[in-house]
């Protein structure tokens, strides 16, 4: 497992990516009430990183096996898991979704997050899970600090999201990430406190929980290869922050101005 160490330069590029990441998602958040399209959420997000100088890290994006994606965002509704495409249907009321945001800078840096929003009256169980779901990441993002190791994260979040009663999806997870969209290591949202690989000052990786209402069982839908759904059709929900460990502990680098308040359990976004 080879994994990329920031340097102090490398640090400040990835500050910035990850604050515009962050931006967009602040410039889409008043406009999605019930009605928008799921498409129109995209050209919006486009908008904003035509304004930044940034270009979308999705849009075209092909791994091996995979059509290129065909949206500058991913937006998952309601059962959704994650990889949702764009499309023109209204989102309504109680509707629960989920948008990914990652942008490239102009010098080649990446800056990944995702939010979940709710859809004008959300039931309690929407409300309860993207609570829950925001929670757990934060509970992840505390256990990072040099020394700590991926599975002390993975536990953290697995045991807070299936003690309320919720599943954590296990096929996909966070990542590394710098230069490129997707480096080493791999952060499972499950795991055993005390092992995995050892955290490292400028190392930075996302950590981005899948939960779901019901079954962790998940299946792809149709044939765009690309949605993945929850096998029986319960909501899900997911956020996602970047981090960097520092020397002494963590700094969440996703944040701008219009990021959602801080869970009442966490004092800082940099330890």
């Amino acid at each position: 497992m080879t994994i990329t160490i920031k340097s102090a330069a490398d640090i400040a590029a990835m500050r910035e990516a990850c604050r515009l990441a962050s931006e967009v998602l602040d410039y889409i958040t008043p406009h999605i009430q019930p009605g928008i399209t799921t498409l129109e959420i995209d050209r919006l997000g486009a908008e904003c990183m035509a304004q930044q100088g940034t270009v979308s890290a999705t849009i075209g994006y092909q791994p091996p096996g995979y059509p290129p994606y065909p949206g500058h965002l991913c937006t998952s509704v309601n059962h959704v898991v994650c990889h949702g495409i764009p499309n023109d249907k209204p989102l309504k009321k109680g509707d629960i979704v989920n948008v990914d945001v990652t942008v490239i800078t102009q010098d080649g840096w990446f800056g990944d997050n995702s939010r979940m929003f709710l859809i004008g009256d959300c039931s309690v169980a929407a409300k309860r899970l993207s609570k829950l779901t925001f929670e757990s990441m934060w509970l992840g993002i505390q256990q990072v600090k040099p020394g700590a190791r991926l599975g002390d994260i993975g536990h953290a979040i697995q045991q807070f999201a299936e003690g309320h009663g919720l599943s954590v999806v296990r096929e996909f997870c966070g990542h590394g990430i710098g230069q490129k969209f997707h480096e080493e290591p791999q952060v499972l949202h499950y795991g055993r406190p005390g092992t995995g690989e050892l955290l490292q000052p400028g190392m930075v990786f996302t950590i981005e929980p899948m939960l779901n209402l019901g079954k962790r069982d998940i299946k792809e839908l149709g044939k765009d290869g690309w949605t993945i759904i929850t096998k029986d059709r319960s909501l899900s929900a997911q956020w996602e922050h970047t981090v960097l460990v520092t020397d002494t502990g963590y700094e969440v680098m996703t944040l701008s101005a219009g990021s959602p308040a801080l869970p009442s359990f966490v004092q800082a976004t940099r330890t």
